[in-house]
């Protein structure tokens, strides 16, 4: 910064720290300002005592490099003015009998190459021209992102990197200060777009995501699924830019079944769970359901029951039950990043019902169990209030133990956006697919798209 000190003299000089002092011409032209070529004063002011000219006045100096705008007094320079240079740097302050006196600041225009620093603490350093950042330079920006690249009339434009103070990084195309052309994020979050971008946003971003497959996916009891998810644009077409979104896969069950598709009519929830239902696409609602999947090749273990129930079924040592040590279900894999726009969830199995979760039975299902043809219709069918073989009571309503898969039934799985922090700050809408469990050997059902869930309560 610029200040102005009093020399010996009495005069105001301009000075900086580490450099030689340098002084404006104390007085123009001696006496009066001149006058124009028709012999009038160039500037406004009132005529004081012998003619002189006192008030607010602009001057403008027969070497027009200099102009005057400001105060007088008796014909001098007197009060507040500005007085400007043609090269774009001027003076503001304070001037006595046509001196430069008091308190002021010099500005310099500012052509070639230096460094600036603004009131709010942010450091340029680069090329100039016409006292704007212009050229090639590097800003450090007071939150702490970092440009580097081209400069015109003080905003990025062209080629240039920005670091931002969160990790997230961008090469490419500016235009009036915000990304615009090609160019290419690395987002902190883990996400990387390449592509085109316009007014700072990228052209071809995903907007949803989409689970691909028939409306309704059927899949054989104890059967796993393998899944393709796309991250679509607005026009239907796979965003290939785009790497690295994070995305989860889970389940629900519909939380009333219909007859025609489950021997289940619900499952009754302990309080405890604190289970909110989530509002499908589908026209009904469902309770958060566990995805499971084997720990090794070969025919899936009945231990999951041991996580399902705290009381066997079996008693210990038969050879059909689990083996000595416990078998968790998991669920490996239920986060994938995509690369090109694309994801695949493969082995998706949905386990048995969870701790907490009570099977209430249709009444044929209750005593036709394993003899009824699968995929026989028995709408209209009510819940029993007395206890199946092999099954329980509970608020005298038939429940049924625990089994090591999950029932057959209706069931939605949902893929979410979970990329954290959010890419640009959005957070893709939840895909929702529906899918329905076949028992073992039954044939594909016939799907009824509204049923009423209401008249199964």
């Amino acid at each position: 910064m610029w200040l102005l000190r009093e020399t010996s003299s009495g005069k105001m000089a301009f000075a900086s720290e580490g450099r030689a002092t340098s002084c404006l011409p104390h007085r123009e032209l001696p006496g009066r300002p001149p006058r124009d070529g028709n012999g009038r004063l160039p500037y406004r002011a009132s005529v004081g005592k012998g003619g002189r000219r006192t008030g607010y006045g602009v001057y403008v100096y027969p070497n027009s490099f200099f102009r005057y705008e400001g105060e007088w007094r008796g014909g001098k320079k007197h009060g507040r003015g500005k007085l400007l240079f043609k090269d774009g740097s001027y003076y503001e302050g304070d001037f006595v009998d046509g001196e430069i006196t008091g308190e002021g600041c010099r500005h310099w225009a500012l052509t070639g190459h230096g460094c600036l620093v603004d009131a709010d603490g942010q450091v340029y350093w680069g090329s100039f021209h016409d006292n704007k950042r212009h050229g090639q330079g590097q800003m450090v920006f007071r939150n702490g992102d970092k440009y580097e690249g081209n400069w015109v009339r003080d905003q990025r434009q062209g080629h240039g990197m920005l670091r931002l103070a969160d990790g997230s990084t961008y090469e490419g195309q500016w235009h009036s200060g915000v990304f615009s052309g090609q160019g290419s994020m690395a987002h902190c979050s883990g996400v990387i777009y390449r592509g085109i971008w316009i007014n700072g946003h990228p052209m071809a971003q995903a907007t949803r995501i989409a689970i691909l497959g028939p409306e309704v996916m059927d899949t054989a009891q104890g059967s796993s699924l393998m899944l393709t998810v796309q991250l679509q644009q607005d026009s239907g077409e796979v965003a290939t830019s785009e790497d690295g979104r994070e995305l989860e896969i889970s389940t629900g069950v519909r939380y009333v079944q219909l007859p025609a598709y489950s021997e289940v009519s619900f499952f009754r929830v302990d309080d405890g769970l604190g289970q909110t239902p989530i509002q499908t696409p589908f026209g009904f609602q469902c309770i958060s359901y566990p995805l499971s999947s084997p720990a090794s090749e070969g025919p899936e273990p009945r231990a999951a029951l041991e996580s399902a129930s705290t009381d066997s079924l079996l008693p210990d040592g038969d050879p059909g039950g689990p083996p000595a040590g416990k078998h968790e279900p998991r669920c490996p894999g239920s986060r994938r990043r995509a690369e090109r726009g694309c994801v695949q969830f493969s082995d998706v199995r949905l386990g048995p019902p969870p701790p907490g979760y009570h099977a209430i039975l249709f009444l044929e299902g209750l005593h036709e169990v394993g003899s009824r043809p699968r995929g026989q219709d028995h709408r209209g069918m009510t819940p029993v209030a007395q206890g199946p073989p092999g099954g329980s009571r509970l608020d005298g309503v038939a429940t049924v133990e625990p089994a090591a898969e999950a029932f057959p039934g209706e069931y939605v799985i949902m893929i979410r956006d979970v990329t954290t922090p959010p890419f640009l700050g959005h957070t893709l809408p939840t895909a929702f697919k529906h899918l329905r469990v076949l028992a073992r050997g039954a044939g594909q059902q016939p799907h009824i798209p509204r049923e009423d869930p209401e008249a199964l309560s």
